[in-house]
């Protein structure tokens, strides 16, 4: 299973430098979760840098993929990774997710390049 945090699919939409990083990923909808937490992320970025259609548009997409919500469990373990790794919350709950089903989580985020199960490259 893969995860790809929300800095890889804003990469992958825009068509950046790295988006064939992440297209590798994205692109396996049958092995691809996706946390809800990366949904609200995506939305929001896209919602100040364009307009709602192509936010509502970038999230379809992302909707391709098995979204898991975030639940009492993934809150604790996301509170412990905050801890542990010095992560925002925003990224640990990603980190938690990816954890709980055993996914590689995919990201060009600086946090997570020492962290076992992550698949980073340099933005």
């Amino acid at each position: 299973m893969n995860l790809v945090d929300s800095s890889g699919w804003l990469e992958y939409f825009i068509e950046g430098t790295n988006a064939s990083f992440f297209a590798a990923a994205i692109e396996d909808s049958d092995h691809l979760i996706c946390s809800s937490i990366s949904i609200f992320e995506v939305f929001r970025m896209v919602l100040s840098n364009r307009d709602e259609n192509a936010a509502l548009s970038a999230i379809a997409a992302m909707q391709t993929a098995r979204v898991i919500d975030i639940d009492t469990g993934l809150a604790t373990m996301g509170a412990k990774f905050c801890v542990e790794y010095g992560l925002t919350p925003t990224d640990a709950l990603v980190l938690a997710t990816a954890r709980s089903l055993e996914a590689t989580l995919w990201t060009q985020k600086a946090s997570f390049q020492q962290i076992q199960g992550v698949r980073y490259i340099t933005k």
